[in-house]
């Protein structure tokens, strides 16, 4: 079953967000809120996102820079953005979009035009060609659609969580992911207090993967990080 599409709003106005949120959930989309740049930057580089709704004129960083930012990250430049501001002076719109920004609505919209633009962004995001099936990462290869996994050409046996915390390591590679993070993702739990099951788990994981087992990097206070290539050198 497929997951609901996951949008990121970038909103202080507490009103408009809480509107804003509302509608989107309404259209079946799940949706995250955040009212300053460094934690819509925080998020992204943490969790899987579809879109994100964002406001230039946040109190503690330009929203400009949020997008700079986004897209110059090789863990979040494929995320669509759609900025939704004030500021509706051509140079403006111009400098979003030229940052890598996909669309550009000016305040005040109506809620029904922003989810419009919206549906749009993701439809033409669906519309991109889905990732390969097997993916290759060095010694380790990963057939999604069977739910095998290969290190140096032998398979190895994984659970179905197992195989679900890899996967979801991989697709983040070079992304931490807090243990937290890995509860709600992966668990499907927002326990704070369980989140030392995923260090037993990484644990497990590890021990059968053997020659692929140092992809998967220990980032200590926080929680795990998939190398971002195979031949990265150790530096925890």
């Amino acid at each position: 079953m497929r997951m609901a599409p996951r949008v990121l709003v970038v909103e202080d106005e507490k009103d408009l967000s809480t509107v804003m949120a509302y509608n989107l959930r309404a259209e079946g989309l799940e949706v995250v809120v955040v009212d300053l740049g460094e934690s819509a930057l925080r998020e992204a580089t943490s969790r899987r996102f579809d879109l994100v709704v964002l406001d230039l004129m946040l109190p503690d960083m330009s929203g400009l820079d949020v997008c700079r930012k986004l897209k110059t990250n090789a863990a979040t430049k494929e995320i669509p953005i759609l900025i939704a501001s004030a500021r509706g002076e051509e140079v403006d719109r111009v400098v979003g979009l030229e940052l890598g920004a996909d669309d550009y609505v000016v305040k005040p919209f109506s809620v029904r035009e922003l989810v419009l633009r919206v549906r749009a962004i993701l439809r033409r995001s669906e519309a991109a060609p889905p990732p390969s099936d097997v993916v290759e990462f060095g010694c380790l290869k990963i057939d999604r659609a069977a739910h095998r996994v290969f290190v140096t050409d032998q398979e190895v046996q994984l659970t179905a969580l197992e195989f679900r915390l890899l996967t979801t390591l991989h697709e983040r590679k070079n992304r931490t992911q807090a243990r937290d993070t890995l509860l709600l993702d992966v668990w499907q739990l927002n326990t704070p207090i369980e989140s030392r099951t995923v260090d037993t788990h990484v644990k497990r994981l590890r021990e059968k993967l053997g020659a692929a087992a140092p992809y998967i990097r220990t980032v200590r206070g926080v929680g795990y990080r998939f190398a971002s290539s195979p031949d990265e050198p150790m530096g925890e």
